[in-house]
């Protein structure tokens, strides 16, 4: 439904809107499988490539924190890449171009790594005597496909369904109307929080259990760090829109490139903190791994308090300068390279060599677990719209900071619980730096 301009209108009367266009279902199908073959074929490259990392040094070597930053930073300058060429040539070109450069990018580095293979020895090698079950990898990626491409369709499904408006709210509300693909996931996370370390108790002997159970509270945390940190694709890019000042001389940025702060801070900061562990490796000054997450949790916490802060000078039009929002995603960086890249390395240190990709997995399945209950912590921060527009700027900039306020206090809190455990968890390491 259009007016005489062919612009949507920002009102339109109860029933009068009518979607004129149609979905091709081959189309989606076609989609959904190819989504669910990225996916497949992503589930194995994580957990695998962090394995292999891991696995260039020795259980004794300090700089394995170091090693995993470096390889962060060589994630996140994809990731510039990707937000800078990606939406340009979908946009310029079309999808299907946006989605062919990510295919010929992947297949420019499978040919690389293929080539350079030689270079990593017998790493990421099957163990030795362990029995070949690649016929069962096969068969199982063959029959994730469907299901994958069931469970998206039914997330679709879900998404154009009246489930959200009669389940409710609250967290609970918010899980009941997840898609069984969201149901799922929680459900597997619960089960591997609860399960491992029970597991452990029963079956492990005493150093690798204390040193699972260690990883497995860590990643409990984690989920909280990215909980917060993940507002930066909810909240805070609608706090850009909204209550920010993204005018940079005749530059108008759009408020999702605000996001792209991250990614450059953690290009131009990696090296920097690998240069930094090692230099306090070598003096054993290097903290632990649960003081590293400690610094990362509280530096979430601050970020958002500090973004409170500056938001005190808003304009008239209640908008707040650009600068205090990429102060908040600076110090964010900071915090993510003190909890992603040595959580990696936390994972392959303290797990059980036959364990080490199943685990990564599960760090892996606690950022997805992130994602969700970032829903619902960005939910509080919503305001009322009409056709996309806030109707009260100044409601709009009080309501996201209250939540940011919130954030950062439950930030720093968490920082201070995990501090409490930290002693606990450096002695269940036993010996693991």
């Amino acid at each position: 439904m259009e007016n005489a301009s062919g612009a949507i209108p920002a009102t339109v009367a109860n029933g009068a809107y009518r979607f004129d266009a149609e979905r091709n279902p081959i189309s989606v199908i076609l989609l959904f499988v190819s989504l669910g073959i990225v996916i497949v074929g992503n589930g194995y490259f994580k957990p695998n490539i962090s394995t292999i990392v891991g696995q260039l040094y020795s259980d004794t070597d300090r700089r394995r924190d170091a090693g995993f930053t470096i390889f962060y930073m060589g994630i996140n300058l994809g990731s510039i890449f990707s937000q800078i060429l990606a939406p340009w040539i979908a946009v310029t070109y079309g999808y299907q171009w946006g989605f062919a450069l990510a295919g010929f990018g992947m297949l420019l580095a499978a040919i690389r790594f293929q080539i350079a293979g030689k270079t990593l020895a017998d790493y990421g090698n099957r163990p030795e005597g362990a029995p070949n079950r690649d016929w069962l990898i096969v068969i199982c990626s063959l029959l994730a496909v469907p299901v994958i491409w069931f469970l998206m369709n039914n997330a679709m499904v879900a998404a154009s369904g009246p489930a959200a408006e009669s389940s409710g709210g609250g967290v609970v509300g918010y899980l009941m109307a997840q898609p069984l693909l969201g149901k799922i996931m929680f459900g597997v996370y619960v089960l591997a929080m609860l399960g491992l370390p029970i597991w452990a108790i029963a079956t492990l002997p005493g150093t690798d259990r204390d040193k699972l159970i260690v990883a497995v509270v860590l990643t409990f945390f984690s989920v909280v760090f990215w909980t917060l940190f993940e507002q930066a694709g909810s909240s805070l890019t609608l706090f850009a829109e909204r209550n920010t000042d993204r005018q940079i001389g005749t530059y108008l940025m759009p408020a999702g490139q605000a996001q792209s702060f991250n990614p450059v801070f953690i290009v131009l900061m990696a090296p920097l903190f690998s240069l930094m562990w090692n230099f306090l490796g070598k003096r054993k000054l290097e903290p632990s791994v649960p003081f590293k997450f400690v610094i990362a949790l509280a530096l979430v916490g601050v970020g958002f308090l500090a973004l409170v802060f500056g938001a005190q000078f808003h304009d008239a039009n209640f908008k707040v300068a650009l600068f205090w929002l990429a102060l908040a995603y600076f110090i964010h960086s900071v915090g993510e390279l003190c909890l992603s890249p040595v959580g990696l390395s936390m994972i392959t240190k303290l797990s059980p060599v036959r364990m080490i990709s199943m685990m990564m997995g599960v760090w892996f399945l606690s950022s997805a677990m992130a994602q969700y209950a970032g829903g619902i912590v960005a939910q509080f921060a919503s305001t009322e719209t009409v056709g996309g527009q806030v109707l009260n700027p100044e409601v709009s900039l009080n309501t996201s900071l209250h939540v940011f306020q919130l954030i950062g206090y439950f930030g720093l809190g968490s920082a201070g619980v995990l501090l409490l455990l930290a002693f606990f968890l450096q002695k269940g390491m036993h010996g693991v730096k």
